[in-house]
């Protein structure tokens, strides 16, 4: 389909889907996009519920994880439960390693520490890039994005178009609680990442997620060091 073709659907589909159950979302761009859709998966809670929903729907849905070279290994434990679960073979895309090689030549191995500006770049060479060649020939995505996920998420919607990647993105949960994610994850017996046991809400690489202290902000333990308004990898963001 023709990209500005596309984009003209995204408010239709957004005012026929704004406030539908996750479910049904996904039923019909699963079947309206067969071939041309993905899942993304960072193998947290709110991506484990989308896998369990996709996989019941079509179990040949195509799904897919960023390995940045800085992951837990419970992540990776994730991934094998996952796929043991469902009977699915989680695609794993990684950076270019000559792209990794010479920034970590030029700015050291732990340079997202030193400035945001150094963060963003290796998030860029890290995950950017990958999604771009693993979101390549779709017209979809599914993310699994919540509103009530950071302040940087509150404006979202069900269906947006992604200017940054040319092409539809669905949130099926974009209005679900916390509480709702583990209520379906407890009712389904989903596998989860057990880090989440541990403290971590919000799980990315480990030298920039810890774990958060009861009360605070779900993200707070991403990228800790940062204002709230700057934690995006850019994987989420929209272009000004």
């Amino acid at each position: 389909m023709e990209r500005n073709e596309l984009k003209e659907r995204v408010a239709a589909l957004n005012d026929r889907f704004e406030g539908a159950a996750p479910v049904e979302i996904l039923r019909h761009f699963l079947s309206d996009f067969n071939g041309k859709i993905a899942l993304s998966t960072s193998l947290g809670a709110e991506d484990q519920v989308l896998t369990e929903m996709v996989v019941s729907i079509n179990p040949s849905v195509r799904i897919f994880t960023l390995d940045t070279g800085r992951m837990f290994p419970e992540t990776y434990d994730a991934i094998e439960m996952t796929n043991a679960r469902y009977k699915v073979n989680i695609e794993v895309f990684f950076p270019d390693y000559r792209q990794v090689e010479e920034m970590v030549r030029e700015k050291g191995i732990n340079l997202f520490y030193e400035s945001i500006e150094n963060r963003k770049l290796c998030c860029h060479i890290r995950k950017i890039e990958p999604l771009k060649r693993a979101l390549a020939g779709l017209d979809v995505w599914i993310s699994g994005l919540r509103r009530a996920q950071s302040v940087t998420r509150e404006n979202l919607h069900t269906v947006e178009w992604d200017e940054n990647n040319n092409m539809i993105k669905v949130n099926p949960l974009i209005n679900w609680s916390e509480e709702e994610v583990w209520e379906y994850i407890k009712q389904k017996n989903i596998p989860y990442n057990k880090l989440h046991d541990k403290g971590f809400p919000s799980i990315g690489c480990q030298p920039c997620t810890r774990a958060v202290e009861p009360g605070e902000d779900i993200r707070a333990g991403r990228w800790w060091w940062e204002n709230p308004e700057n934690k995006e990898c850019g994987l989420h963001v929209k272009k000004d």
